[in-house]
């Protein structure tokens, strides 16, 4: 008998929202595959914790997403996708006469580049499938732009652009695109601003608080489930905060 059970790849699953995206898949039923920087044991235990918890099968596996070798000997071990979560990303923070070249290229491969290249390993797959979905992890500076983070809000803003543009061309073949820009979501990736800067942030929020890498998986995963018509959109999630 044919097997029914979907396969989702979250790139940048070992913490984070992408950690929190995995359990949510995985409670779905989805089977993962997982990936991550550097940080192999972390990974390896979200896996077993996954598989024990859901009975799901999850692979995990070590990858630069802003390099495309090694996306592309990614791909060499999947036969079979039907959801691509691009999640995996960094920030830089400073003065953009500070920035150099090589900070500047290095957002653009993590944020920017990093969605080439999977969307162009993960499309053939899904158009095998006759079906895909492909959810692409951004920010509310891509919307609107942040000072001090300059190639951060331009890596999101191109991120917005090449998921509009995308859908539109795999709108016929029944895959969907679409983004998430969220706010300040209580990752690590934060944990660079001290308390004082976090309630300064808050008080412009009217939801008051920091999202949860809870509510910003149930999202990503909403958006995965969506119907069909749903394609191109940048989902904004903030707590009315832009």
């Amino acid at each position: 008998m044919e097997n029914t059970t979907k396969t989702a790849l979250i790139t940048g699953a070992s913490r984070g929202i992408g950690r929190r995206c995995a359990h949510a898949f995985a409670a779905a039923g989805y089977d993962l595959i997982l990936t991550c920087l550097h940080e192999k044991q972390k990974l390896h235990t979200l896996q077993r914790e996954l598989e024990d918890a859901y009975s799901v099968r999850c692979r995990g596996f070590l990858c630069d997403a802003g390099d495309y070798e090694e996306v592309r000997q990614l791909f060499s071990q999947i036969d079979s996708l039907d959801v691509l979560v691009n999640n995996a990303g960094i920030s830089y923070i400073g003065l953009i006469q500070d920035m150099s070249p090589a900070d500047w290229n290095a957002v653009m491969a993590a944020n920017l580049n990093a969605c080439f290249y999977t969307a162009k390993h993960a499309v053939p797959l899904m158009l095998t499938k006759g079906h895909g979905r492909i959810i692409n992890v951004s920010s509310v500076w891509g919307n609107v732009g942040a000072s001090m983070e300059t190639a951060y809000s331009a890596s999101k803003g191109a991120v917005n652009a090449f998921t509009k543009a995308l859908a539109k061309e795999l709108a016929p073949s029944h895959i969907q695109v679409n983004a998430a820009a969220f706010g300040i979501i209580d990752t690590d990736m934060n944990r660079c601003f001290t308390e004082e800067e976090i309630g300064r942030i808050t008080e412009d929020i009217p939801a008051g608080r920091m999202g949860t890498c809870e509510e910003a998986a149930s999202l990503i995963l909403q958006l995965a489930e969506a119907p069909a018509y749903l394609t191109g959109q940048v989902i904004t999630m903030d707590g009315g905060w832009t």
